[in-house]
């Protein structure tokens, strides 16, 4: 299988402390890899390093054989890599379908200026182009709504009807589904799920596992970091599992499972499989 993402080598120190130790990975097309491990081996720093939050100190990052190694943010997105965060990050005074069109703005043709070059004239046409509103950036938005309106329906009822509220209105659990469906408005070709279900309760989690199938259904490419071990079980492709910011183990999910090496790492730390207990505001029903 062709790597779409390819992590040679990466290391990240902070003091002196090595929090990501010579990790290699790679993400094929339509695969879905999980990382796991106990709290800080770090797995989080790795997203920040792939998605452009924190830069490496060695290695590489490779996406679909281009070395993007310290892009920033805004051009990965634009490459079509796309994630959500640990602690889940809204716009808490758009309302859900607002928050959800924040993530197609790479997308947008229409309202681009083609005056690239010319300083202080782009932002000019931009603004130009938003209070004129041409038909064909009329039509553009449209499209584009219609779209959000498509994703938020993939969570159903848990979103639908709270299509027009604001975020901070939601609950814990809602947030996080408004920030996975502004990541795929993206229509990326990589998405970056930290802990999805981090906070949920059982259904909360089931359902979260059905939408995660049905993107991996749908070819979608997924590397994912979850707590839970029966989900990450049921959806993998393959598993990698860090520990004190090393890779000791990669492979089938039976085989990471059952590796000593897992097995031992988890010892002294919270049980596998165990969730974390949710803080006061986590703790909020959907």
């Amino acid at each position: 299988m062709p790597s779409l993402l390819e992590i040679r080598g990466l290391v990240r120190r902070f003091g002196g402390l090595t929090a990501v130790n010579a990790v290699d990975l790679h993400v094929g097309e339509g695969e879905l890899l999980s990382v796991i491990g106990p709290n800080g081996a770090g797995k989080t720093t790795l997203f920040n390093l792939v998605t452009g939050l924190d830069r490496p100190d060695e290695g590489l990052v490779l996406f679909d054989g281009n070395d993007i190694t310290g892009l920033p943010a805004q051009q990965l997105a634009q490459l079509g890599l796309a994630r959500t965060f640990q602690h889940g990050r809204v716009f808490a005074n758009l309302t859900v379908l607002d928050n959800v069109l924040v993530g197609a703005h790479t997308r947008l043709r229409a309202v681009k200026p083609r005056l690239g070059g010319v300083p202080g004239l782009g932002a000019i046409a931009e603004l130009a182009l938003a209070l004129v509103q041409p038909g064909a950036v009329r039509r553009e938005e449209e499209a584009l709504r219609e779209e959000a309106r498509e994703i938020i329906a993939l969570f159903g009822q848990r979103l639908a009807p709270r299509i027009d509220h604001p975020a901070y209105s939601l609950s814990y659990a809602n947030r996080r589904r408004v920030e996975i469906a502004r990541a795929l408005a993206l229509k990326p070709r990589l998405l970056l799920l930290d802990e999805p279900t981090a906070g949920m309760n059982e259904s909360e989690t089931a359902e979260m596992l059905e939408i995660i199938r049905g993107l991996k259904a749908r070819g979608q490419a997924i590397l994912l970091i979850e707590h839970k071990l029966d989900l990450v079980m049921q959806l993998s492709d393959r598993v990698a599992v860090l520990d004190d910011g090393r890779k000791i183990a990669e492979g089938l999910p039976d085989e990471v499972r059952n590796d000593p090496a897992v097995i031992e790492a988890y010892l002294g730390h919270r049980h596998v499989g165990s969730v974390e207990t949710p803080n006061e505001e986590e703790a909020v029903p959907a």
